[in-house]
C-alpha cells in the first residue's frame, strides 16, 4: 500500500505499524510513533491498523551538541 513514512512516499506491504517497523528495520523501545498526527503508543502499535495514504511518523532520538 501507499504510504507517507517521514515525509517521503513509500510503496509497503504492512497491516500494523508494528510490521511497519520491522519492515524498515526500526528496533528499540525508545522510539516516537504516529499516524496521521495521532500518537501511538508501543504497546499499540500491533493494534494500530495502516490504512491506503496513511502519513506515519518515525522519531528516534538522536545525540548531539
Amino acid at each position: 500500500m501507499n504510504l507517507i513514512v517521514n515525509g517521503e512516499r513509500q510503496f509497503l506491504q504492512a497491516c500494523t505499524l508494528a510490521d511497519l517497523l520491522m519492515t524498515l528495520e526500526y528496533e528499540g523501545d525508545w522510539l516516537a510513533t504516529a499516524i496521521n498526527g495521532d500518537l501511538v503508543h508501543r504497546e499499540d502499535r500491533a493494534d494500530a491498523r495502516l490504512a491506503e495514504g496513511d502519513r506515519i511518523e518515525i522519531l528516534s532520538p538522536m545525540q548531539g551538541g
